[in-house]
């Protein structure tokens, strides 16, 4: 079966720096569960006091730091695991509630909860209903 070739691709894995950390060594998803919008993110072996979160203006910005385990006699036979500091970035939208944000971090797992903004939320409008104009009678009017 043949396989597409993306030349874009294959030029960024070309140049790219090896010591350079990927979007995999912070793995997300993004849903949102009623009035909230959920990040999870993996973050396994990272001390949770090393995890900076920020916002500026629109920007999330997330910062972690998973540290070598090795000593000095450690011999490598398998480093898959990236070690050293990572950073994801998130535009948010208008339409959250920046100032309510919520962090947990638990079994390597940071978990962020964005409300939506109660200005962004769907809500119904009530219709009034006006009176009746008042009906003309079948009364005949005299004119005179």
């Amino acid at each position: 079966m043949a396989r597409a070739f993306d030349p874009f691709r294959e030029m960024d894995r070309w140049f790219a720096d090896p010591r350079t950390p990927t979007v995999a060594a912070m793995p997300m998803d993004l849903y949102r569960d009623g009035d909230n919008f959920v990040v999870t993110i993996d973050l396994p072996g990272v001390d949770p006091s090393s995890i900076d979160i920020d916002i500026n203006e629109r920007t999330l910005t997330v910062r972690a730091e998973r540290v070598s385990q090795a000593t000095e006699t450690t011999k490598w036979l398998a480093r898959e695991r990236p070690n050293g500091t990572f950073a994801r970035q998130l535009t948010i939208g208008s339409g959250v509630a920046t100032d309510k944000i919520a962090a947990n971090y638990a079994d390597g797992v940071l978990t962020l909860t964005i409300p939506v903004a109660e200005e962004a939320k769907p809500r119904k409008i009530a219709v009034t209903h006006a009176d009746k104009p008042a009906s003309i009678d079948s009364e005949v009017v005299e004119q005179g």
